[in-house]
């Protein structure tokens, strides 16, 4: 199992890499990822993500399973991130027509 990120690029909430206890999150300019290969499957993330972007592989439709990879590849890209950090722009926004 892993735990991968399937947000829609342009929210990058963070509250999620706080309760992280083996700095599996990775940041860019659009969104948050998880190192599937760094993950320990603790779950901890799942409920602090405001907008539901964690799931468990196993949850996955299979249209989704591609945010796995996508995850992997752009954590090997990017910055490891521990701390929490504003969201972007319109994030919150983006939220609330999601109904959240």
């Amino acid at each position: 199992m892993s735990l991968p990120t399937i947000a829609p690029a342009g929210c990058r909430y963070t509250e999620c890499v706080t309760v992280c206890p083996v700095e599996c999150f990775h940041i860019d300019d659009d969104m948050t990822y998880i190192d599937p290969d760094n993950c320990i499957d603790c779950g901890g993330c799942v409920p602090a993500c405001p907008v539901g972007a964690i799931q468990p592989s196993y949850l996955l439709s299979p249209d989704q399973q591609k945010w796995i990879e996508i995850n992997r590849r752009r954590s090997a890209e990017t910055p490891v991130v521990n701390t929490r950090l504003p969201p972007l722009p319109g994030a919150d926004e983006r939220k609330k027509a999601m109904g959240l």
